[in-house]
Formats: structure tokens, sequence, C-alpha cells
């Protein structure tokens, strides 16, 4: 019986270690083959026979303590490279795009910030510290499977050498012969990453060259923006208000027929609009990078960038108004923190959520419906009588996500405090809409079609003679939203009663009315600045 027990423990500890082996091969394997993209993991994926897999093998069959620190360097190497892949998918799945260790730097310190103001200070350092232990643990992990790994290969050293060696020839053959299949994916995407952190600094450099600059400083105050002279100026960022709207056909079934409405509308009550695209900086998320661009003039794709911005000379759009005569104001129902950045833009006045009066309850992340914003800035700076004009930044923020409850549309006066949203909303909650990505995306469009209204309602509602309205998206909505996209169009509008406002960029040949062509042109969003200027000035 008892030898029984011990043949029994035997072949079960082989068992397990046989599975411990093949855990170890399949995990190293892996972590060299699998794609940085959701989109792209796929069995085919794996179809490789990759070169770093049969060199990483050769070293580890050197023997004692070289071995050893070979392959602790050799899992340092991997676990980093698994750690980039995690990080690639989750920027690409927000932002569409690699992540990038030298621009996107400030973004730990940010998420840290959401997760205080969402789960509270403790909240916050208790997953902190749990990514901490994931990023650790891969390093241990990586490292006691690839111990493993090499002791299976040095328990036959002859015939692992002769296997790898074979390996390799067969590689150079097949290279030689073109068959795709014989690739070097890891080293590929560690080199991409290696040269982004490169190129990455040395476009700080080139900007350090430019962000001081004020092409304006010689143009007097009276001759900047002459022709808008007299008129409220606003400047209407749209949350997540992409080309995606007339490119995905189940959007476009509802928005293309609303814009060509709202053109109508507007036509109806003497007011006329032109509609173009502009390329945003970022995608999915980061809206400050479009604001600061748009202001700017100056390409500002990531955060480090948008951070040099702010402490730089260069003077934004918002400042240059400023200098011409107008009261300057942000509104920004979406800040609920300090601002210091703020500084930079040249407000005379930062509207924060705290500071525009509303009494409704939350959607949810959302502050306050956007509708309540207008009616703000109408109640605040748009009131009749004699004032100075106006130049406003807003940023309407329903079109965020999750896209549930959404706020309806009432008249303009019955919003009041805002207390009439706590009924005047529809929507399930995000727990439930989450749950499946259509729904999801019915909720997005909808959010659209309600931002769009609430443009419309208040230019016919509010535009005077003396209003001048610029409104567009500040980028594409999340990747999982729009699809596979490598557009970072937005969709921009110019809204006006005068005749001359709309006739000074004609030039432009943006189209007629609210729905642009889909041959419109497509212009930076930085170069939209010094285009904007050189029509309404002298």
């Amino acid at each position: 019986m008892l030898g029984d027990n011990r043949i029994f423990n035997r072949h079960r500890s082989a068992h397990l270690a046989t599975g411990l082996n093949s855990f170890a091969v399949i995990y190293v394997s892996a972590a060299l083959l699998i794609p940085n993209r959701l989109s792209s993991i796929t069995l085919e994926a794996f179809a490789y026979l990759p070169l770093e897999a049969l060199l990483l093998g050769l070293a580890l069959l050197v023997p004692g303590r070289v071995g050893s620190l070979i392959r602790v360097c050799a899992a340092g190497l991997l676990a980093t490279g698994i750690i980039f892949k995690m990080a690639d998918i989750a920027a690409y799945q927000v932002f569409d795009r690699p992540f990038n260790p030298v621009l996107d730097s400030r973004f730990p310190a940010d998420g840290m910030n959401l997760l205080q103001g969402t789960i509270g200070r403790i909240g916050a350092i208790v997953v902190a510290g749990l990514l901490i232990a994931l990023l650790l643990s891969i390093f241990w992990l990586t490292n006691t499977l690839l111990r493993r790994v090499q002791t299976l290969l040095q328990s036959s050293t002859q015939i692992s050498g002769t296997g790898l060696v074979a390996g390799l020839l067969a590689w150079g053959i097949f290279a030689c012969a073109g068959w795709p299949q014989a690739g070097k994916p890891f080293y590929d995407l560690m080199a991409q990453h290696l040269a982004s952190i490169r190129s990455g600094m040395a476009d700080l450099e080139s900007f350090n060259n430019v962000v001081d600059s004020d092409p304006y400083a010689a143009v007097p105050d009276s001759a900047l923006f002459e022709k808008l002279k007299g008129k409220d100026v606003l400047v209407v960022f749209i949350e997540s208000y992409g080309r995606t709207v007339l490119d995905k056909a189940d959007y476009a079934a509802h928005i293309r027929p609303l814009l060509q409405q709202s053109s109508t509308d507007l036509a109806a009550h003497g007011l006329s609009a032109r509609s173009a695209y502009l390329s945003s900086p970022t995608y999915g998320g980061i809206s400050w990078l479009a604001h600061g661009t748009l202001m700017s003039g100056l390409w500002i794709n990531s955060q480090t960038r948008y951070d040099r911005l702010v402490m730089g000379q260069r003077p934004s759009l918002n400042r240059l108004f400023r200098r011409a005569g107008w009261h300057t104001v942000a509104v920004q129902p979406a800040h609920t923190m300090a601002w210091p950045q703020g500084e930079y833009f040249g407000y005379d006045r930062i509207y924060a959520a705290q500071d525009l009066g509303y009494k409704g309850q939350t959607f949810n992340w959302i502050t306050m419906p956007d509708q309540y914003t207008l009616s703000a800035l109408q109640a605040l700076e748009r009131k009749p009588g004699t004032r100075q004009t106006l130049m406003a930044e807003l940023a309407l923020i329903s079109s965020h996500a999750p896209w549930t409850p959404l706020p309806k549309l009432v008249d303009w006066d019955q919003v009041g405090d805002g207390s009439i949203f706590n009924q005047a909303r529809a929507g399930d909650t995000p727990e439930l809409v989450w749950q499946n990505t259509e729904r999801i995306r019915e909720q997005y469009r909808k959010s659209i079609e309600y931002a769009l209204a609430n443009i419309v309602s208040y230019a016919i509602a509010f535009g005077d003679d003396n209003l001048v309205m610029l409104v567009l998206g500040d980028h594409q909505p999340a990747p999982f939203v729009t699809g596979e996209s490598d557009s970072h169009d937005v969709l921009v509008h110019l809204i006006s009663r005068d005749s001359k406002v709309i006739d000074a960029v004609k030039d432009w040949h943006w189209t007629d009315g609210m729905l642009p062509a889909n041959d419109a042109p497509v212009l930076g969003m930085d170069k939209f600045r010094e285009r904007f200027i050189a029509a309404f000035s002298r």
C-alpha cells in the first residue's frame, strides 16, 4: 500500500511538472507573440516562428551564474515588453494610439487624481497599490517561468541546442524566401517604443523653439478681429462630436437628416451656417489637448506638450480677443477642482461647475446638461443692456460617456436653476446600458442629437445680429464607439445672422448649412487659429 502511494505521488508530481513546464513555454511564447491591440489578437497572430524565441532558447542554455544572469536580464526585458503591450492595449482602446512613456508621463498622476475624485483618497491608494503589485508580480512570474524553461532546456542540452540551431536555420531560410510568419515581432515592438521615446524627446525640443513665439505681437489691438467688433463670439466645443456620426451608417441615418433639418430651421429664422471638418490632435479623450491646439495654433498632441504650452508665452486666441477689447470667459461645467492652467489662456473669468448655480441632479459623471450650461452663460454674461462684447469658450459635456441618462430639451424660460432636469431626463442606468455595445452606441448617438438640438435652439432663441458661434467637436469618441477608424476629424460649424460674417470665410470653401459635404475641406485644428484671425482682422 505504501509503495502504491509513492508511485501515485511520483505520477502526480510528474504530471504537475509537465503541466507547469507546458504553461511556462506557453507563457513565454505568448509574451513574445501577443499583439498590442485587442482587435489584432487572433489565432493568426500566434502562427509565427519568432526569431526571439530561438535566440532566447540558446541564451538560456548557458550554464552557471552567467546563465542565471542572462535569464534575469531576459525576464526583465520580457516583463517590460508585456507591460508595454498592456499599456498599448489600454491606450488604443481609449486614444487609438500606442502608449508613449515620454509624452504620457503625466497620466499616472492624472489617473490618481481621477480616482481620488471618484472613490476617495483611500480607495485610490488601494487601487494604486494593487497596480504596483500587479507590475511587480509580472516581473516575478516571468522570471519564475523563465527559470523553469531554462531548467527544461538544460535537462538535455545537446538535444535542445540541436533543435534550436535547426530552428534558426529554418527561420533564416523562411525569412530569405519572404515567408511572413518568420518574424521578430517582440523586437519590432520594443524597437518602435524605443524610437517613439527618442522622437518624443526630439519633439519636445523642437516644440520649445516655437511655444514662446508671438506671431501677432506687431498687430495693433484695433486691427485684431476688426470685422467682429461689437459681436459676441462663442467658441463651443461639443464633447466627442466626431466625423463618425456621418461616416458610420447607423449614426448617419439619424444625424445627416438632423443636420439638414437644422440648416432649414436656422435659415427660417434668418441664421446662416457653414460647415467643414477639422483634424483633432487627440482621439477618444483628453479634450484639453484639442482646446489647447485650437486656441494656441500649435499641435498639442500630448500632455507633455500641453504642460509646456501653459508655461509658455504664446498668446492664446482668448488672450488676443482680450487684447482687442473683448471680455473673455471660460464656461467649464466639467471642472470641479482648481484649474491653474486656465491662467495661461487669458480669461477675465472662469466659470467652473460650482460657479454656474446648477441645482438639479447630475447625470452620472456629467455635472449638468448642456442646455443649462448655455442658459447660465446667457444669464451671467449676455444680459440685455450696455456691456462689453463677449468672447466665451464653452465645453458642452452631455455627449460624454456614459451617455445615460440623457436630459430632455425644455423651453428656455423653464430652465431656471436646473431643478427641472430632475424630471426632464430619460435612459437606463450605465450598469444596464453598458452590458451591450449596440446600446452604448445608440446612447452616444442620442447624446449627439441632444447636443445639436441645443445649439440650434440656442441660436434661434438668442442669436441676435451680434452673435457669432463657432461650434466644433473636440475629438472622435472612443474606438469601441467608432469601430476601427483612422480618422481624427471632427465637425465644425460657423453660425451667424450677419451675412458679412459668413461671407468673410467664403474662400474657405466650407459647405453651406450644417451638413458638411463628404469632400468638404479638412483643416488641422492647429491651422484654424491663423486662418480665423486672418479672415476677421485688418
